[in-house]
């Protein structure tokens, strides 16, 4: 397969001389991981390691990490700032004033909030001008971790990344499915229809929308939409919440539950501050990004922080000074204003979700389409159509089968920020950034970014603690497909 993609092409790549670029990788791994002499993986990882293609951008020619069928270099950065808006600022921000603010209250909430998108947008840019390592774009995580570390951490970084994915996705369907009880609620005194019942329902919907939205490229419209979406359930949740806030009584801020409880539940607030600003899915986006990529990522991230970020903090803390730490985990299930504007932001909400769970399953969809679609063929073709259909019918019904198991959402929160956002979107990030561009660092610069990853590792092994003990908790407290 000899073919090559020009930057702005319509479709699939494949590449020129698959043996000369699997070459160039090796010699770039081995002497990246300390291995000048090897540099070798085994058949199986190297054939997920190869390079699948080069793209050329004013006059140069990029090779990229490996095969896809997905578009690769084709969206603005503004198209893929409002992927990660709508990635981010899905519906489990309702539940920051509960699960943020509720559990360190208003001066730690205040600073671990803030102080925490800071550092997030930081680590993202690392990582984002990492893209391009070794002169190959590296399009998902698990490459990039390949290249730098070898075969180990391209297997590992791939489980780790594919497994919180699946729990986010998972909490996501829960969430959706908290939606749609609430809007039947507003209507019908029928109780009939329980939590699973309706998660069931929201889950066909997301398999659906999967069938029909083939790659991240095709979501940029629904990705807009989301914005407007998203909008709508957050304004309405502010102004009505600032509404009940002037109307109730004095409210309690206290931090509940026993000594105990109380460090449990800071923990997890922890956890959730890193799952609210982080994706886990960068490489993955910035490679729908056109060139150049690192300048582009650092707009769309600049987006992400500024228009996106906004609005859920102005929730978060609004949410939080109506109803105090009485909040409940969905918000919108504590509003006491008009019933048609509730349904409103509770409708917004459950679309809104399934816009962003298609953006956090698009490695996955990327990775199953990759592996058995047929190169030569469309999108639209029926064999991709079917293998579409198969694959990701699959995908969600587990991931529904198990929300409806186990419907404790905000306990997916906590428990996708530890495994997800530490390790991936900080602790590797500056370990990688440390292995490419710390050669002639300062002392003191080698000490702030390995304090960080020092810090990172314990974070994500005290969080993934809280996290596991929420759900175990949880799970002793309800029974299977529990109406909560």
């Amino acid at each position: 397969m000899n073919a090559e993609l020009q930057l702005g092409a319509p479709k699939k790549s494949v590449m020129p001389s698959l043996d000369r670029v699997g070459s160039d990788h090796q010699h770039d791994a081995g002497q990246l991981s300390g291995d000048p002499e090897s540099g070798h993986h085994d058949a199986a990882v190297d054939h997920h390691l190869q390079a699948a293609g080069s793209y050329k951008s004013q006059g140069s020619q990029l090779l990229v990490s490996r095969q896809t069928v997905h578009c690769v270099g084709q969206d603005a950065w503004w198209e893929v700032g409002f992927h990660f808006i709508a990635a981010v600022n899905n519906a489990f921000i309702l539940g920051f004033p509960a699960l943020i603010m509720a559990y360190l209250g208003w001066a730690m909430g205040s600073i671990c909030l803030i102080g925490g998108g800071i550092i997030s947008f930081y680590n993202n840019c690392l990582l984002g001008s990492l893209h391009e390592t070794g002169g190959k774009r590296h399009i998902r995580y698990r490459d990039l971790a390949g290249h730098i570390y070898g075969k180990g951490m391209y297997r590992a970084t791939w489980f780790v990344q594919y497994f919180n994915l699946s729990i986010a996705n998972i909490g996501t369907i829960i969430l959706a499915g908290e939606a749609l009880k609430a809007i039947w609620g507003a209507f019908s005194d029928n109780t009939s229809v329980k939590l699973a019942g309706w998660i069931v329902i929201a889950g066909i919907c997301f398999g659906l929308f999967a069938f029909v939205v083939p790659n991240l490229h095709a979501l940029r419209f629904f990705s807009t939409c989301s914005l407007l979406l998203s909008l709508i359930y957050t304004c309405i949740a502010i102004a009505i919440s600032f509404s009940d806030g002037l109307r109730s009584a004095p409210r309690d801020y206290s931090l509940k539950g026993t000594k105990a409880d109380r460090t449990f539940n800071a923990i997890g607030a922890l956890a959730t501050i890193a799952f609210a600003y982080n994706t886990g899915i960068l490489p993955e986006m910035q490679s729908t990004i056109r060139q150049p990529t690192t300048t582009n990522i650092y707009k769309a991230l600049g987006m992400q922080f500024t228009v996106g970020t906004f609005p859920f903090l102005v929730l978060t803390f609004v949410g939080y000074w109506a109803y105090g730490n009485a909040a409940n985990p969905y918000l919108l299930l504590s509003l006491g204003g008009p019933k048609s504007l509730v349904t409103i932001a509770n409708a917004a909400a459950f679309l809104q979700a399934i816009v962003s769970l298609h953006i956090y399953a698009t490695p996955m969809y990327e990775f199953m389409d990759t592996y058995f679609a047929r190169k030569d063929q469309s999108d639209w073709s029926l064999h991709s159509m079917l293998v579409r259909f198969i694959t990701r019918g699959t995908y969600i019904t587990v991931s529904t089968f198990l929300g409806a198991l186990l419907p404790f959402f905000g306990d997916f929160i906590a428990l996708t920020g530890a495994m997800a956002a530490f390790p991936l979107e900080s602790g590797i990030v500056h370990h990688m950034y440390l292995k490419v561009k710390g050669k002639g660092f300062s002392t003191w610069r080698l000490i702030w970014h390995w304090s960080i990853v020092v810090i990172s590792a314990v974070l994500t092994i005290v969080t993934c603690v809280a996290a596991i003990h929420y759900i175990i908790s949880d799970s002793t407290y309800y029974h299977a497909f529990a109406d909560i």
